[in-house]
């Protein structure tokens, strides 16, 4: 699955925005408070929303009205992605609308629906449809040869405030709905906090994928190192190579049953426990951990990869996200221009806060950007230099 697009309207900031032809690894620069985390927290919501219900999604985040923007243009919250997806032996390009709204105080599901084209030729087919709460999903879309009309719909009733994606997703018989669900909670939005990441682990629970938090990444550590012994020994070369005296590392089981990271310095005999070592030396090995997991995210989205990291590791880091791009869908967030002189032209763009509301811009649709950029500037040192017209908070 590769996002293409995504519009938003009335979410928090972004009163009416739409980001086209997003790349596989997407670099998002800006002042603070100018929507990159609320860009991020769109696939935060949808996960949440297929978690729980809408109205607990929009809890989390102050409730309704504090989602909705100031001054909004209507009364609803729209967000509508779309992205090319694998359905019968061709790439379509699929679209989900989802448009939500409070009555009586309570938030509802207006409408939602699941379309793509069905041929080359003539308009989006609706295989799911809800409005209210009822609604019908198609259950042989794959049924090609068939008419419009011949499509079989199976009406059903959800929770006003639960996603027909939610329920009819885990049905098998939908499938544009379960394929499309069972991507959303593949989703990674990556939370990393060094201290969740550090200390004794029970050694039970999740340990496949790194949790958005890292508070199993001894867990995942030891998962890699007893199944996918190649890959663990990848991560520790890289390590080797971007953090100095780091030998080894080794997910250790102690005698009381708890799991915990061990670090050899090649200068001494003894390892040191995670506690004792630098918390750049646990972000790179965590980052490492998250981008070579043999099952990769759909879409990984990581906000301020460079803290904690020296600036002269940018580079090779960036590099490290576009060859996860690969495998799944990366968006990064940044304060470093290190980092976004890693990148290229058509992987940024910019966000700029206008009367109160976010624009995005992008850098290969400015001209003079990209004259600069043909003549061998970086993107970081424009940035710097306040090329990037709007995004300077000053």
């Amino acid at each position: 699955m590769k996002i293409e697009s995504i519009r938003l309207k009335n979410f928090k900031v972004f009163r009416d925005v739409e980001l086209k032809d997003i790349p596989a690894f997407l670099v998002l620069v800006g002042a603070n408070g100018s929507g990159k985390s609320t860009l991020f927290d769109v696939f935060g919501f949808l996960h949440d929303c297929l978690r729980g219900t809408v109205r607990q999604a929009l809890d989390k985040r102050g409730r309704f009205r504090e989602v909705l923007s100031r001054d909004a243009d209507g009364d609803s919250i729209l967000i509508e992605i779309q992205y090319r997806m694998h359905i019968t032996a061709a790439n379509r390009l699929v679209t989900y609308s989802l448009e939500i709204a409070e009555e009586q105080g309570m938030a509802v599901v207006r409408r939602e629906v699941l379309q793509y084209k069905r041929g080359r030729y003539g308009s989006p087919y609706q295989f799911l449809k809800f409005e209210g709460g009822e609604g019908y999903a198609v259950i042989n879309e794959e049924d090609f040869d068939k008419t419009d009309e011949e499509l079989k719909r199976e009406y059903q009733k959800v929770a006003p405030d639960t996603l027909a994606l939610k329920a009819l997703g885990q049905l098998e018989r939908f499938k544009a709905a379960n394929a499309f669900r069972q991507l959303i909670e593949s989703w990674h939005v990556s939370d990393f906090h060094i201290s969740a990441a550090r200390g004794r682990k029970e050694a039970t629970g999740e340990s496949e994928h790194l949790s958005e938090s890292g508070d199993n990444l001894p867990l995942v550590a030891r998962y890699l190192h007893d199944y996918h012994q190649k890959t663990f020994q990848r991560i520790l070369d890289v390590m080797a190579r971007r953090v100095p005296g780091v030998a080894a590392i080794e997910p250790k089981l102690m005698d009381d049953g708890y799991l915990t990271l061990r670090f050899q310095d090649g200068s001494f005999k003894t390892p040191f426990l995670d506690r004792y070592v630098s918390d750049g030396t646990i972000k790179m090995f965590a980052y490492l951990v998250l981008l070579y997991d043999p099952q990769p995210h759909p879409l990984l989205c990581v906000e301020e990869p460079e803290n904690q990291l020296y600036p002269t590791l940018m580079d090779e880091l960036a590099e490290e996200f576009r060859l996860y791009a690969n495998r799944g869908q990366v968006l990064v967030s940044t304060h470093s221009p290190d980092f976004l002189n890693a990148a290229r032209l058509e992987e940024v763009c910019w966000l700029v806060k206008k009367d109160g509301f976010t624009e995005i811009r992008r850098a290969k649709d400015d001209p003079q950007i990209t004259r600069y950029m043909e003549e061998g500037d970086k993107l970081g040192w424009l940035w710097k230099q306040g090329f990037f017209e709007g995004a300077d908070p000053r």
